[in-house]
C-alpha cells in the first residue's frame, strides 16, 4: 500500500484538504464554502455522520475514501445535476487507474459505480443555497477501499457492497485514489463546459450497467419495469414499459 501518493497530477485550480476525522465531507463542504477561492477536494479519514441518497446514513468501513468536491457553479439546476454523470466518469477512470483492469467495473444510473457486479462506490449530490440561488455544488463520493459493509448494513433489495480490493486485489489508500480521481474529474468537467452534455453521455453510455435490458425503476411507492433504452440529452432514464416510454429523472434502480 502506498504511503506517499503521487500528486505530481494534480489539476490546477484544484485546491484539497485532508482531515482526520469530521462529521460529513458534505456538512464540511458547506461550512467551508464562501472561504473557499474555488474547487477543493475534502477528504477524511473518518467520518461520524455519513449520509447517503433519500436522508439514509452511509455505512462507513474502515480504509474507505469519503470525499467531496466543492465546486462553485451558476448552472441551472438541471444542469448543475449533469455532475453527477461527470463523477461517474471520473470514479470509472480512476478505478481503471489504479487497478490496470476496465473490464469489470460499470456504471449504474444515477449515481453508482459497480464492481463485478456489486456496489463499490456511490455519488451525493447537494447543492449550496446563497442569497436565494445555486451558488455551489457538493459532489460526495464514497468508496469501498478495503472493506466493504457486510450484507446486513444495507437494503435488502439493494446490489451486493464489493471492496475494491475483496474483488482486485488492489489495496488502494483513500490519498492514492483521490489524486487519480481529481485529474479524472477535472478532463471531464473540462468536456462537458467546453463541448457539453453530449461527449460526457456518450462515454457513461459506453460504460452502462444494462443498457438494453430490463430494471426495475422505483419513484416513491410506484415501480415501472421495464426495458433501459438511454439516457436522454437531460440526463434522464428512458424505460420502454409496457405501457408507453418514460422518461425519468429521479428513481432508485433494481436489476
Amino acid at each position: 500500500m502506498s504511503t506517499d501518493p503521487d500528486w505530481s497530477g494534480w489539476p490546477v485550480g484544484y485546491d484539497r484538504l485532508i482531515l482526520a476525522e469530521t462529521d460529513s465531507t458534505l456538512n464540511e463542504a458547506e461550512r467551508r464554502f464562501d472561504a473557499l477561492p474555488g474547487p477543493c477536494w475534502i477528504l477524511a479519514h473518518r467520518q461520524t455522520a455519513g449520509r447517503a441518497r433519500r436522508g439514509r446514513a452511509w455505512v462507513a468501513p474502515q480504509g474507505m475514501l469519503a470525499a467531496t468536491l466543492v465546486l462553485p457553479v451558476e448552472d441551472s439546476p438541471d444542469r448543475v445535476a449533469l455532475r453527477s454523470f461527470v463523477a461517474a466518469l471520473a470514479l470509472h477512470d480512476a478505478f481503471v487507474g489504479v487497478t490496470g483492469r476496465a473490464e469489470p467495473f460499470a456504471l449504474k444510473w444515477p449515481n453508482d459505480v459497480l464492481l463485478n457486479g456489486g456496489k463499490v462506490a456511490g455519488i451525493l449530490l447537494e447543492t449550496i443555497q446563497r442569497q436565494g440561488r445555486v451558488a455551489g455544488l457538493s459532489i460526495g463520493i464514497g468508496v469501498n477501499l478495503q472493506q466493504a459493509p457486510a450484507a446486513a448494513e444495507v437494503e435488502a433489495s439493494a446490489l451486493p457492497p464489493v471492496s475494491l480490493l475483496s474483488e482486485t486485489g488492489a489495496s488502494v489508500t483513500p490519498e492514492d485514489l483521490l489524486a487519480a480521481l481529481a485529474p479524472a474529474f477535472a478532463a471531464h468537467e473540462h468536456s462537458l463546459q467546453t463541448y457539453g452534455f453530449g461527449p460526457v453521455r456518450q462515454a457513461w453510455l459506453d460504460r452502462a450497467a444494462r443498457l438494453g435490458q430490463q430494471i426495475t425503476a422505483r419513484l416513491g411507492e410506484t415501480s415501472l419495469t421495464g426495458r433501459f433504452d438511454t439516457v436522454d440529452e437531460a440526463g434522464r432514464l428512458i424505460l420502454a414499459a409496457p405501457d408507453r416510454t418514460h422518461a425519468i429523472a429521479a428513481a432508485d434502480i433494481f436489476f
